[in-house]
């Protein structure tokens, strides 16, 4: 199993100020590049406390330059919200800069206030991010290209610089079963959600599957990220204090993530602590890490601690007992 941290920059309640959210992210990203940890994923959001960093590609380049061995991924770029040619420059640009070791994860969102705040029709979101996607890769591969969209349209144009890697892993981000099985056909690799159950999550990952090999493509060898929002301390009841106040955060700042499946999805505090939020003391975590990965095929963890002490017991405790 590889392990990387889907990381949020989250602000409650405004307490402290945003450079010590970023400063500490900074010291974690530090302590993972030492750690045998693959990547980084930066979380995109706006216009909420709920995660403040509007730039997953400049945040990049800040953690590449204090690391050496750290993959730096984008967890995800939303693509509806960019000029897909500016969005192929800053992704090549973050390449480069980190000598080659960024990963692009690209979704189309869900917020309904980011969509209105941009100005862009929430549902017109996946064409549009399909399109991005397709134009990103276009740029990256020609030197110069045209394209005819049913929202962009350009004509001979080169975009630099081009990506170190050849080529640049990517990654769509697929929350709902339309997602998946369209990632499937196309036969791109997904990357799965922090706000399902682990039930769903296998859901959907055999919709992926069926239509990766309906469609000719081998679903063999693909590292198949799985965020998971984890919540540990020192006992299991601390660490459900810990996974409760997360719930409370999320759901209350965040417009309760993407739509849920679950039927029995009520309180929503209550679905995220049963089904969702991975937590307890090290020991505990450690086993249901082990039963996923037997019972899931779960074969790429994304930690998204929900307090600093979770990811220093994750990295000191959890790691070394897997």
């Amino acid at each position: 199993m590889k392990f990387g941290v889907l990381q949020f920059f989250s602000w409650p309640g405004r307490r402290g100020s945003l450079k010590d959210i970023y400063d500490r992210s900074l010291e974690r990203v530090r302590i993972m590049d030492q750690n045998g940890y693959d990547a980084v994923w930066i979380a995109e959001h706006h216009f909420s406390t709920y995660s403040v960093c509007p730039s997953v590609h400049m945040m990049g380049v800040h953690f590449a330059a204090a690391t050496r061995n750290l993959r730096i991924g984008t967890g995800v770029s939303l693509a509806a919200f960019y000029n897909p040619i500016r969005l192929a420059e800053e992704v090549a640009l973050l390449d480069v800069l980190s000598g080659g070791r960024a990963n692009w994860g690209a979704g189309s969102g869900f917020d309904q206030n980011e969509f209105r705040v941009f100005g862009i029709d929430r549902d017109e979101r996946h064409p549009r991010f399909r399109e991005s996607v397709d134009i990103v890769l276009e740029a990256w591969k020609s030197n110069k290209f045209s394209y005819e969209g049913q929202y962009h349209q350009y004509e001979d144009v080169e975009v630099l610089p081009k990506p170190l890697q050849d080529p640049l892993p990517v990654w769509l981000a697929a929350s709902s079963a339309e997602a998946c099985t369209w990632s499937g056909e196309q036969g791109f690799t997904i990357m799965q959600d922090p706000h399902t159950s682990m039930a769903g999550i296998l859901d959907k990952r055999r919709l992926y599957e069926q239509a990766l090999i309906e469609n000719n493509h081998s679903p063999d060898d693909r590292d198949i990220p799985v965020a998971r929002l984890m919540a540990i301390a020192e006992t299991d009841e601390q660490a459900r204090q810990v996974a409760t106040k997360g719930a409370e955060w999320t759901t209350s700042s965040y417009a309760k993530g993407p739509p849920s499946n679950d039927a029995t999805a009520i309180d929503p505090v209550e679905r995220y602590v049963n089904d969702v939020i991975l937590w307890g003391c090290p020991e505990r975590v450690a086993d249901q890490l082990k039963q996923y990965e037997e019972e899931y095929g779960l074969n790429y963890l994304l930690c998204s601690p929900l307090s600093n002490q979770s990811f220093h017991l994750f990295n000191e405790e959890v790691l070394p007992r897997l």
